[in-house]
């Protein structure tokens, strides 16, 4: 993984955020949610996330949101049926399954950070991965790695690559760091002029 800063790309207007419906266990994970929704809007770039109120997707988006931020959510019928819709947004655009839910997250985005989150988050995150490797976009990716959280994924990414099942320009261009303003420059996010 890489803690070099991104090759400069087109402007990045849109970041699709993974990250837990949880909170976590420890209040660290709220703040550092709190914070890259805070960093994004003031970068003046749009939230792109799940659309729930709930764990660190409201988090984020509340944070985005409390700044100025132009928020855009995207969420399953059968959750919002559920009440867990996030119903302040910017924009909430209700799909019918999951899979259109990550296509439109995915289209909707620029780049792509995973905060810590659960089976969701990684899935979510493996697919952007996935689809880079085969070609299918070439939009950054990054981790925010708050208190460590992404270390023994980084050090799983390594063993991958030293058997001989990801190359070393894969890994390399997950961009990585510990709060929201580092990993923002070192994906080539500049804010407006």
């Amino acid at each position: 993984m890489s803690e070099q800063t991104a090759p400069a790309n087109d402007r990045i207007r849109s970041i699709c955020v993974y990250c837990g419906s949880r909170d976590g266990a420890r209040g660290v994970y709220r703040d550092g949610a709190a914070a890259l929704g805070d960093a994004i809007a003031r970068a003046g770039v749009r939230l792109v996330y799940g659309g729930a109120r709930v764990g660190l997707m409201g988090v984020i988006a509340d944070a985005a949101l409390a700044a100025g931020g132009e928020v855009y959510g995207v969420i399953p019928r059968s959750m919002t049926d559920r009440e867990l819709a996030h119903t302040g947004l910017t924009e909430l655009n209700v799909v019918e399954t999951m899979h259109q839910r990550k296509l439109a997250m995915i289209e909707a985005a620029d780049a792509f950070i995973a905060m810590p989150g659960g089976f969701g988050t990684l899935e979510e995150l493996f697919e952007v991965l996935t689809w880079h490797q085969l070609g299918w976009h070439d939009k950054p990716c990054g981790l925010l790695d708050i208190d460590g959280f992404y270390q023994p994924l980084a050090d799983c990414l390594g063993h991958m690559q030293t058997e001989g099942f990801v190359s070393a320009a894969q890994v390399g261009r997950i961009q990585r760091a510990a709060d929201a303003g580092t990993l923002l420059e070192r994906m080539g996010v500049t804010p407006d002029t």
